[in-house]
């Protein structure tokens, strides 16, 4: 039989063994699958050594392939046992490396000092459910983008949010990894330029903030102002203002009017990317009496430094009265619900006191009312609702 050519390999795709020569084979299997087998005779013993696939492994590389074990052979040594004692070698360098468990616990341990309890158990939580099982017991140089897509294609789509949460972490952990020399190359678990062209686009789906019902809030605002410190008064002053943590967290002297009675938050600052104007009722001017000199510029300062409260402030304080099954932003759908099921106040009253876009364009560009009026009645309503009749006539 003459020799195999480039186009046969190329076109060929009946199942069958097709020899090129000095025991160089072409497999081609039920699949469609081309493979190359060098077959040799050594002290008396036939052995096939598998060289690699086709294309991957083009003719030409496959005649070199096997005319270096020939060399090798000719060296009075087994090709196929030298291979197999490099595989128990490298095996070895596994079993003795650290696992990417064993890299993601010492991230998580030197972190979880600065992490609230909720975040380092959620980290926990996400690398024992989703990422130990797969690729724990991996070393970290041992992690390819094909298994990192084992891990997040079971939940890219069913649980978006928590497979983008993984998809991070795991992209932390092996940077990790990287700088002690324990990887090299580019991180398998990259977004941009990498993971986002292998992965679907995500559903876009709006998941509401875990949040209480309208009908504890009160007993929440109570034990919330029964702490001590700025961070606490900050979630106090966000309740009553049913704004957002960001808005609250970077409030500064100079958008407080005591003498109107006005809070205006800047458009830098808003999700809308509009001036926001708040009406201050008794309780939120008693909030920020509260914490008055306590810096000249922001209302609610940090404990070291000069800068606001972080980002993950507010969540502490909900973490020191047991209400880790809610959330900062949450209060603002409580402060929804409960307009709407125990106030008669305008719908677009109450969505302009949460500085919402109305949903509706056209209605959007003709109604560009602040109702602020309207909405300081809201507001007082809401501060009513929450705090105690004595407290409101102490703070008067």
């Amino acid at each position: 039989m003459s020799k195999l050519t480039p186009k046969f390999v190329k076109e060929e795709s009946q199942p069958g063994v097709y020899q090129d020569g000095r025991g160089l084979i072409l497999r081609i299997a039920d699949t469609g699958r081309k493979s190359w087998v060098f077959r040799y005779s050594f002290q008396g013993s036939r052995h096939d050594l598998a060289l690699g696939t086709y294309p991957a492994l083009s003719l030409r590389d496959a005649r070199l392939a096997a005319d270096k074990e020939r060399v090798t052979i000719s060296r009075g040594e087994n090709p196929l046992a030298i291979r197999q004692a490099q595989r128990g070698e490298a095996t070895s360098k596994r079993q003795s490396a650290k696992s990417f468990k064993a890299v993601a616990e010492q991230f998580i341990k030197t972190h979880a000092p600065t992490w609230s309890t909720g975040y380092a158990r959620d980290w926990r939580s996400s690398m024992l459910n989703h990422v130990y099982p797969v690729i724990g017991k991996l070393p970290p140089a041992d992690i390819d983008t094909a298994m990192v897509l084992r891990v997040l294609e079971p939940i890219w789509l069913t649980i978006p949010t928590t497979a983008q949460r993984v998809r991070n972490r795991i992209e932390l952990v092996l940077d990790a990894a990287k700088a002690k020399g324990m990887r090299e190359g580019e991180n398998p678990a990259r977004w941009r330029g990498h993971l986002d062209k292998l992965l679907p686009r995500q559903p876009k789906s709006k998941v509401p903030f875990p949040a209480i019902e309208w009908n504890r809030a009160p007993a929440v605002y109570r034990e919330i102002s029964s702490l001590d410190g700025v961070s606490a008064r900050a979630l106090e002053f966000l309740m009553l203002t049913a704004c957002r943590s960001k808005e609250v967290r970077l409030a500064q002297w100079d958008e407080i009017d005591l003498e109107e009675r006005i809070w205006t938050v800047p458009a830098s600052r808003m999700k809308n990317g509009k001036i926001h104007r708040v009406p201050l009722t008794e309780a939120m001017v008693s909030v920020i009496e509260s914490v008055r000199g306590i810096h000249p510029r922001w209302l609610f300062k940090k404990t070291s430094g000069g800068g606001p409260i972080p980002a993950n402030a507010l969540s502490r304080v909900l973490e020191r009265i047991d209400l880790e099954q809610a959330v900062p932003h949450g209060f603002r759908s409580t402060f929804r619900t409960w307009a709407a099921e125990a106030t008669d106040f305008q719908r677009d009253v109450c969505e302009v006191a949460l500085a919402h876009t109305l949903p509706d364009k056209v209605e959007a560009s003709y109604n560009r009312a602040e109702f602020l009026g309207k909405r300081r009645a809201l507001m007082e309503a809401w501060s009513g609702f929450l705090v105690p009749a004595v407290q409101c006539s102490q703070a008067a």
